[in-house]
């Protein structure tokens, strides 16, 4: 099967080019020199090719001017003999061959055993601010199509690779990566990494770039939690504000690795792409495979101004609703009120409560189809329980509607309970191998939906679910990972396609069920924040970032979530008090001020409130929808980061157009007496006046009601905050001219 995807240059909607001046194209080839550059006003970044036909990179920082010629590629020498120059070359895309010792970007293996492959130009389109390569093997017919497209706004890159087989026999993809990016050298390189478990997502980690390789990867069949397919490297030194930064994602949901290593003249090379353990793509004579995409950029803005251009970038041409999405709704979600005991009455009770705080969508948890009293049994059975909702689903939802909200439900549709009428039926239709164990995880298998009537299957029975209900929205889980990965179906040699050929049908169903109904919406949730990536993000609107929703914890966790990927696409919870998880007791205004942070969703067992809850959660949603648009889709500043033991946290939001921020702040246990840390707003209008709402909490009493953008830069804001686990947050809306 010949596996594609839609265009990179469909991921990048092509902007206007006239910042860059009416005459200058954002992609250029310069004949002379054989040089390509791609640019945006803030970036530029080239490759060409050297003398010997290999596709070598040249330079990727600040801006350089269009009359700033840049020299004509030259094969590296290495230090020795030891490092022969096709070796120590800095390649765009290098196959593993002749004399390469770093890591390779391809590997094949040809039927006469021979392993050896040199890629060289033969060819190059240009279009805009795409740049397409063709490199071929110097004697077999092998090609790869580089594709290239920037962004002219962020100057992020998006590189991929498409594989042909040309030749006259099938051949075996073992490594398949989707770029190599190659950074300047340098002896103080740090490596910032996302890395987890269950119930702990979202650690930033920093560690040295050393002489030895680092890996990054998920070898589990999705993206994981153990790492998250983002990097970011920066000189020692390099802060949120200042400082050179390269960053990077991969747009991958699968088994993916990233591997980060310096050269014997200590130039970084970062390649990622499928994960090559257990890995194998049988190429036929006229097949190719495509690569996921990755993407990456440059600032010499810090870490903090890296974040923000990566939030725009995905709000702007990576989701669904792209480039305007949709302020999310506040939602409230049944599965801690009821688990499985969901019923037509228990949760019209339900609705009926969220609906009198603002809740804007009601969501049915868990528990609502098949013989699903428990995860024991059920999963895979996609049909409304008749016992537990005698006349379908119509009646709640008719309910939900006429309360003001949209409804939404939970499905699991990759995974099945043995005890199901799914697997009683279809045994076969579970990753498995012919007379091995059968791993359970939760009670459940994976389905197999590299094989087409399982994904067949699961599409029609989605789809009529969604045709018989007015469902806006799918809170689409994932909850284990994989384990006897087999495709016994297929031939031998055919049968790792199963790590390409399932992510590519996951992709496949929701992007159809996209089309078939196009107000859908969906979360993607992988007991908590195990697929968060940017292939996923394409097709959903909003990812679960942890099943962990204490909100001190979640503090941390939305710092960390928030160097890769926007705060509008962050779920977060306003559970019950003590947590679940650890047993910590929050008041109710603490756990909607964490949550607030991101997208506000509501999941406590309402039937337990009393009505100053009502009260208070009435309040603050009010205010939430006033501030969402600038908490969601504006501009993030970490002014105090609470990991390493801080007892503090602070985060400030300014919207697109200047005219609002919102500062957010916790204080995790007073001590000695020392008051909270004076806050310097950033990104505000110098000259504009702003005027101070509060949200929760008590500035100092001298604190100003009105005051210039310089006044709170400058002078800055006092919170009163004492004791443990408290909060505040304050709103400054910009005060229009008086004419």
């Amino acid at each position: 099967m010949r596996h594609q995807h839609r265009s990179v240059s469909l991921w990048i909607l092509l902007a206007s080019t006239q910042a860059l001046g009416a005459t200058e194209e954002p992609a250029r080839y310069n004949p002379d020199t054989h040089v390509f550059t791609l640019s945006s006003p803030q970036v530029t970044y080239a490759f060409g090719v050297n003398e010997h036909g290999e596709l070598q990179s040249l330079y990727w920082g600040g801006r350089r001017a269009p009359n700033d010629t840049l020299p004509a590629a030259k094969s590296d020498a290495g230090l020795s003999a030891f490092d022969p120059s096709n070796g120590a070359t800095p390649q765009e895309y290098p196959a593993w061959g002749s004399a390469l010792y770093t890591e390779p970007a391809l590997k094949v293996s040809f039927p006469d055993g021979n392993r050896d492959l040199v890629l060289h130009y033969l060819s190059h389109t240009l279009n805009g601010s795409h740049v397409s390569v063709l490199l071929k093997d110097i004697s077999r017919d092998v090609r790869v199509e580089l594709r290239y497209d920037i962004d002219p706004d962020s100057g992020i890159l998006a590189r991929s690779a498409r594989i042909e087989n040309h030749t006259g026999k099938s051949l075996f993809v073992q490594q398949s990566a989707a770029a190599t990016w190659n950074l300047p050298a340098g002896n103080e390189y740090v490596l910032h990494s996302l890395s987890g478990r269950w119930a702990a997502e979202w650690h930033l980690d920093h560690r040295p770039v050393l002489a030895s390789q680092t890996v990054l990867e998920s070898r589990r069949g999705s993206t994981g939690q153990q790492n998250n397919p983002w990097f970011a490297l920066a000189p020692a030194g390099t802060g949120e504000d200042t400082g050179p930064v390269w960053f990077g994602a991969l747009a991958w949901s699968g088994s993916w690795r990233i591997t980060v290593e310096p050269d014997v003249k200590r130039r970084i090379r970062v390649t990622g792409g499928y994960n090559p353990f257990d890995f194998s793509y049988r190429l036929a004579p006229g097949e190719s495979l495509d690569t996921p995409v990755f993407f990456a950029g440059y600032t010499p803005g810090g870490l903090g101004e890296a974040s923000r251009l990566l939030h725009r970038f995905e709000l702007t041409h990576v989701l669904p609703q792209a480039p305007h999405p949709r302020a999310r709704p506040v939602l409230y979600n049944s599965w801690e009120a009821t688990e499985f005991n969901v019923n037509e009455a228990g949760q019209v009770k339900l609705a009926e409560m969220a609906a009198r705080i603002g809740v804007e969508r009601f969501v049915m948890d868990d528990g609502w189809f098949g013989a699903r009293d428990n995860d024991h049994a059920g999963l895979g059975d996609w049909v409304v329980n008749p016992r537990k909702f005698p006349h379908g689903l119509q009646p709640l939802i008719e309910r939900v509607h006429a309360l003001g909200m949209d409804f939404g439900l939970w499905v699991e549709p990759e995974m099945v309970n043995p005890d199901s009428d799914l697997y009683r039926r279809h045994p076969d239709w579970v990753l498995n191998f012919p007379g091995r164990p059968r791993t359970e995880g939760r009670h459940q298998l994976v389905l197999n939906l590299a094989r087409e009537d399982v994904r067949d299957h699961l599409f029609r029975v989605l789809d009529d679910l969604l045709t018989r209900n007015d469902i806006a929205f799918l809170k689409w889980d994932y909850n284990r990972n994989w384990s006897e990965p087999g495709w016994p179906e297929q031939k031998p040699e055919d049968q790792q396609k199963v790590y390409v050929s399932y992510i590519r049908s996951l992709y496949w169903i929701m992007q159809r069920l996209r089309e078939r109904h196009p107000k859908l919406e969906i979360e993607s949730c992988s007991g908590g924040g195990g697929r968060v990536d940017l292939g996923i993000m394409r097709l959903t609107d909003e990812v679960w970032p942890s099943d962990n929703t204490d909100p001190f914890d979640r503090l941390s966790m939305q710092d960390g979530f928030t160097y890769a990927y926007a705060p509008g696409v962050m779920m977060a919870w306003v559970t019950d008090s003590p947590n679940w998880v650890n047993q910590r007791s929050t008041s109710l205004e603490y756990r909607f001020l964490s949550s607030m942070q991101g997208s506000l969703g509501i999941g406590a067992d309402l039937t337990r409130w009393n009505e100053q809850d009502f009260q208070t959660a009435k309040r603050l949603i009010s205010e939430y929808k006033s501030i969402r648009m600038t908490v969601q889709q504006g501009l993030l500043y970490r002014m105090i980061s609470p990991r390493d033991g801080s007892p503090y946290s602070a985060t400030q939001s300014v919207s697109s157009d200047g005219r609002q921020a919102v500062l957010f702040a916790f204080l995790h246990s007073s001590s000695m007496l020392y008051p909270y840390p004076r806050i310097h707003l950033k990104g505000l209008d110098p000259q504009a006046r702003y005027r101070l709402r509060v949200v929760a909490g008590k500035p100092e009493e001298n604190t100003p009601v009105e005051a210039s953008g310089d006044y709170w830069a400058c002078e800055g804001i006092e919170l009163m905050l004492k004791g443990d686990f408290q909060a505040a947050a304050v709103v400054l809306d910009r005060v229009a001219p008086q004419s």
